[in-house]
């Protein structure tokens, strides 16, 4: 289960030969999202398990989940991106049925990530659902 936006993602990747380009493509990503507001980055948006400073903003309208978030390391802020089109603009009650490994598998990063930036990855994907599963019980 995968967004549009996702699916977009897979099929950029696929154009993309080597893995450079596609860490290029990340690191663009992160560079073309819109910091997040200050206010927002605080203890309760912080993701811990994350080697670099990570803050996840959810939001829940309509029963529609989405996140802002930012990071001060720039792989780690297009990761950011990369589960923004994962996860933004799914039913709240749809984002704990996401395989986000599976999914990312698909662009082929965990071959690429050290063993920091994975954990990162789980650590702000565990956020994801802990937010969506708050939201979703009202």
């Amino acid at each position: 289960m995968a967004t549009s936006a996702f699916e977009e993602l897979v099929e950029d990747f696929e154009f993309l030969d080597d893995w450079e380009d596609r860490y290029a493509l990340v690191i663009e990503l992160g560079k073309d999202m819109p910091p997040l507001d200050e206010a927002f980055k605080v203890p309760a948006t912080k993701v811990e398990g994350c080697a670099s400073q990570v803050w996840l903003h959810a939001s829940v309208t309509d029963g529609t989940f989405s996140f802002e978030g930012e990071s001060d390391a720039v792989i780690v802020r297009g990761l950011v991106a990369v589960l923004q089109r994962l996860y933004n603009g799914l039913n709240v009650d749809a984002v704990a049925l996401v395989d986000a490994q599976q999914e990312l598998g698909r662009l082929g990063l965990q071959e690429h990530l050290s063993a920091q930036r994975s954990n990162g990855v789980r650590s702000m994907i565990e956020k994801i659902n802990s937010v969506a599963d708050g939201a979703s019980r009202g």
